[in-house]
């Protein structure tokens, strides 16, 4: 059979998920010649299907299967991608939808740039649409996986080419932050990326509380992901800069959120200092300056975690700082020289500003 232009890909752990919306929003609103396959992760094929019932003699579906009692969605998406034979994958969660058209705007894109990568737009019904990544104003071709901060993105969310990420799959046996290696080749490794910041999106809803990484885990495992990222072999052949872009975007975005959670936690924060202190360390030498590109407050907070008897609610004060403090501790790095750097919280900061919807 000849292959289909894209192959979407829907893991489902559960029959409470609105998988039905999912793929009929795939299947009543392309033109382009897709396929859908839904994985029924941990649970039967067969109450999968009844949930599909109104679609499931389309040809264009399909419902595999995958056992493997690992709560974790690596499994089932690299199952869907052993399985795909289109030039182009696309993932999408089972409690979401896409936009009208939106596979047939982003092929339109990936065919007249070449890009590996066409990452969607994301609109989120409660919160809006998704600020990151920060890119440079009016930028959305091309797209420079340092000066554009394309690592801020975290969900591959979009077109993949499967001819520039043949053999690319998704970090197994992780709890939490399996995508980010995967996320982070399709960025630093990938072509003429492009962003569809405009047009038919990705949308994400916000009303399942069941999703299989909202568990809890020590610091270590929230940060497994870096173990097949900083030691992979292209990580430390990238240029400085990019290697950087990672390391600030992994401090930003993902340490003082783990700080965060750890603060009422049994023991409080100070039984988590060796690991937390064993993270930033890391990423300061897998990508030297990362830890110098934070804000005078994001310092501050690790100061007080580094700290012989650290002070929960200091913590927790700085924490909303972040967001709610004086341009000084917010916008600056300690070393006002590298305040206007391209990593660094005033440039980043400036570029987080939500695209439009309108096509």
């Amino acid at each position: 059979m000849t292959p289909p232009d894209v192959d979407v890909i829907i893991p489902v752990h559960t029959r409470t998920r609105p998988v039905l919306r999912a793929v009929r929003s795939v299947l009543d609103a392309t033109d382009a010649d897709v396929r859908v396959t839904v994985i029924a992760h941990n649970i039967s094929r067969e109450a999968i299907i009844g949930n599909l019932e109104p679609v499931v003699e389309d040809p264009r579906l399909r419902v595999l299967h995958l056992e493997d009692r690992i709560p974790s969605p690596s499994g089932p998406m690299n199952l869907g991608l052993d399985r795909a034979t289109a030039p182009f994958v696309s993932f999408l969660g089972s409690d979401d939808e896409l936009a009208p058209g939106a596979i047939d705007s982003w092929l339109t894109i990936a065919r007249e740039t070449g890009a590996s990568t066409v990452m969607a737009r994301i609109d989120r019904l409660e919160s809006g649409t998704d600020r990151y990544p920060p890119v440079r104003a009016g930028r959305t071709k091309n797209l420079h996986p340092a000066k554009d901060r394309l690592a801020y993105r975290s969900a591959p969310l979009g077109l993949i080419s499967r001819s520039h990420h043949p053999d690319l799959r998704f970090t197994p046996n992780l709890h939490s932050g399996e995508d980010l290696e995967f996320t982070a080749v399709l960025w630093f490794t990938g072509r003429r990326v492009a962003y569809a910041a405009t047009g038919p999106g990705y949308i994400g809803h916000e009303d399942e509380h069941d999703r299989v990484t909202h568990v809890a885990r020590s610091v270590t495992d929230d940060f497994a992901f870096l173990d097949t990222t900083i030691d992979a072999p292209w990580f430390p052949r990238l240029p400085r800069n990019q290697r950087v872009a990672f390391g600030v975007k992994v401090l930003r975005l993902h340490l003082f959120d783990a700080i965060y959670h750890r603060l009422q936690g049994p023991g409080g924060i100070i039984s988590h200092q060796n690991e937390i202190d064993a993270v930033i360390r890391r990423i300061d030498l897998a990508a030297p300056g990362s830890v110098a590109l934070l804000a005078r407050v994001e310092r501050r907070i690790i100061d007080e975690v580094r700290s012989s008897a650290p002070d929960a609610d200091r913590i927790r004060q700085l924490l909303a700082a972040r967001w709610e403090g004086g341009p000084l501790g917010t916008l600056v790095t300690r070393n006002p020289l590298l305040s206007l750097h391209a990593q660094g919280p005033y440039r980043t900061l400036r570029a987080t500003v939500a695209p439009s919807r309108d096509s």
